[in-house]
Order: structure tokens, then sequence, then C-alpha cells
């Protein structure tokens, strides 16, 4: 690698995803593009959105309550436009993935049906410092049954003085608690440091020892390689608005293995997830939609979902392992100049990453991420002295990142 502006142009001529990036409305101030490395917190907006939160609002005024069920796509399959995309992005079947509701409300759902503490089987284990949300959720679980958190949560940290985890302390974890635990739960990416677990190997693991298994994906969907079927993944969750790009609050989805789907596990009925076919005969008795679909609970909410359908397009059409490709390089050279620039810093993302690198910046860390909002770096600043910066390979450059190191070397 060169840290040199021509050496970035030349990395982006040579760039096949370069042309995705016009496909996207590029945040602006005082008419000049901004820099925008905060697609882990919210991707931007496609630029098809528009037309097709238009197409939905002209079948709303022209059809009124008939537009579940008259024109080309009817409202009423919506969420099926959705699936084959998902499948694809997520190595999944498309009977195993649903899009629906946000994801603190599928991980409830998803609890209700796979956590199932019966005799000594109890515990959770999860990541400790996992996304707060997750952990309320468990939490809450856990209160439902009468167990108490502090004797059924099991959190592991990293080893002290080490900022990430090793795959060999999770694996022991969940030997040592084999007797007790009823199940693993825990990011496949985590938001804080961006390190990408080794899911395959985990979930084998908990099998082995009779342990169902469920991740959390709202940082690593559409960010790197998965292949839940494959891997026998239990269950997982994600939302839509990283680096699937769509939109603030956008619908989020769940997947579930198809060894579960005749499986009779309990869960929170509602009437959208009830048998397509026989659901307007409004009788008493849930009668389960096959697949995931079944664990729907309410009507889609129509103009997220058409957002959702253009900006999955997009993704499916890039394909992960050309996105990955691309993210690869894009945080090697980010890495490179980082480390070229002479500041001291450390980076705690480790090698097994997204698209996501975590700066510990001790030394005027606070002024640095000014430094950089003030020449049009957008990123994320966490307390007390981490930027995260994620370049994502959809719509950003290397020219950008090279400019990202110019700030630290002037700093």
């Amino acid at each position: 690698m060169e840290n040199s502006l021509a050496f970035a142009r030349q990395l982006d001529q040579e760039d096949p995803l370069r042309a995705f990036r016009d496909r996207f409305y590029l945040p602006q101030r005082n008419g000049e593009p901004l820099i925008y490395f905060c697609g882990n917190s919210l991707g931007l907006q496609p630029k098809t959105v528009q037309q097709a939160l238009e197409h939905e609002l002209t079948i709303w005024q022209q059809h009124g309550v008939e537009g579940w069920f008259e024109g080309e796509n009817p409202w009423y399959s919506i969420h099926r436009r959705c699936k084959e995309p998902l499948a694809q992005i997520l190595g999944a079947l498309p009977a195993e993935v649903c899009p629906m509701n946000n994801l603190t409300v599928n991980l409830h759902l998803l609890l209700t049906s796979f956590y199932r503490p019966q005799g000594q089987k109890t515990k959770i284990l999860t990541i400790g410092g996992d996304f707060p949300s997750d952990q309320y959720a468990l939490e809450s679980h856990l209160k439902s049954r009468g167990l108490n958190p502090d004797e059924q949560f099991i959190e592991l940290f990293p080893r002290s003085g080490e900022p990430t985890w090793r795959t060999e302390d999770l694996l022991n974890a969940i030997e040592h608690y084999r007797d007790s635990l009823a199940l693993v739960l825990m990011s496949g990416l985590h938001y804080y440091t961006g390190q990408v677990f080794d899911m395959a190997t985990i979930n084998q693991k908990a099998h082995e020892v009779g342990v169902m298994v469920g991740f959390d994906l709202a940082h690593a969907v559409g960010n790197v390689p998965l292949a839940l079927h494959d891997w026998g993944v239990d269950f997982a969750f994600w939302c839509s608005y990283k680096y699937l790009n769509s939109g603030p609050g956008g619908v989020a989805g769940i997947f579930i293995h198809e060894k579960h789907h005749a499986a009779g596990l309990p869960r929170l009925a509602g009437w959208w997830g009830y048998d397509e076919a026989r659901r307007f005969e409004m009788t008493k008795g849930f009668v389960p939609m096959p697949g995931a679909d079944g664990w729907q609970v309410s009507t889609p909410t129509i103009l997220a979902m058409a957002v959702h359908e253009a900006a999955l397009e997009i993704t499916a059409e890039a394909g992960m392992p050309a996105l990955r490709r691309k993210s690869e390089q894009l945080t090697g050279f980010l890495e490179f100049v980082l480390r070229d620039s002479g500041y001291p810093l450390t980076i705690l993302t480790p090698a097994e990453r997204g698209c996501q690198l975590s700066l510990l910046v001790p030394k005027n860390g606070k002024a640095v991420f000014n430094q950089l909002t003030e020449k049009g770096i957008i990123g994320d600043w966490r307390e007390p002295d981490c930027i995260r910066l994620a370049p994502a390979p959809l719509y950003n450059t290397f020219e950008e990142v090279w400019r990202v190191g110019q700030v630290f070397l002037s700093a």
C-alpha cells in the first residue's frame, strides 16, 4: 500500500463496485458531499426509495383498502417480496426468514420460543458489554419466569488487558456451564469493538452440549458473509437501518432454522401469523403460517416495507462476496493510513471484523473527533475516548479513507 492520493484514486478506479455509490444520496454541507463513515449507525438513503414510497402512496390514494389485494404486488403479500434477497444476504432459505417488526420486539418474540428453561438448565450465556437492549430483554425474560438475573445471566468478558474476545474462551465457557445452560445468545458482531465472532464454531459447540443458539445480527447483516442455514443456527434477528440502508427505524427481521418449523414451539401469536389461506375465517385456535412467517404478529408497515425492499435489491445485486472483498480492502487501507500518520491511538478492532474500525484516542480524542467533523468526516464518538469509523463498501471510497488519514496526520 501507499499513503498517497494517487494510490487511493487508483484503487477507486479498479473498484468493481464503484458505480453503486451513485445510487445513494450523499449528505452535504455547503453544497459539498460529506465523507460519511457512520453506516454502522444509519446507512444512507438509496435513490430508489422515493419512487418506491410514491408507488405505495399512489396505490393507497387510488385503491384505498383494496390495495391489500389489487394490483401486481398487493400489500397482503408484501413481506414475500423481501424474502429472496434476505435469504441471499443471510445464507438462509427463503422460508427461514421474514421481515417484520423491530429488533427488540423480535427478540422478545424469539425468546418466548427458544428460551425454554428446564430443570437445572436455566442459564443464559452472552458476552459482557453487549448492546444494552438485548440485556434488558434477557433480564425481563428471566424475571418473567421467576428467575434471578444475577444468578442466571452469564456474561463473558475479554481477558484482563485485552479489548476483544478469544473464541477459545467462549467455547470453554459453554463447556463449563454445559449442565446449566439453556441458551447462548449474543451479537454476531460487537457494536463497540467491531469484532466479528466465529458464529459457526460457537454454534457447533453449543449444539454439542445440547444448547440452543441465537445471534443478534444488527451489525453483521449486510456487512459480513453469513451462512445461517448451513451453520445450523437456531434463530437470529436484526435491524435493517445500518448496512441494509432501509431507513431510520426501518423494518427488522428474523431467521428461524427450518428444523424448528414443525417443532410446535410456543410463541406469542397474532392474526398476521395465522395461516394466510384461512386468515379471514376469524376462527379460534391459532394455526401458524409455515416457516418463519408464522412468527408474525401484526400487520406490516407498508411504507417501511417498500423502503426495505428497494434497499435490499441493491445489496443483493452487489452480492456479499464482492461487498466483503471491498470491505476488507477499505478497512485495511484505513488501518494503514492511520498507523502511517503516527498519531497515538489504539485500534481496538481485530482482523476478524466487518466495515468498522474502533479507535481508542486517549490524547485529545474528542478534539480529534471534532476536527474530523469540521473537515466534513462523519463518524461516531463513544465516551470516554473512542472514535468509530465505518467505511461502507456500497458508497464509500478509498480516496475518502485517505482523507481521513490526512486529518490524523495533521492533528
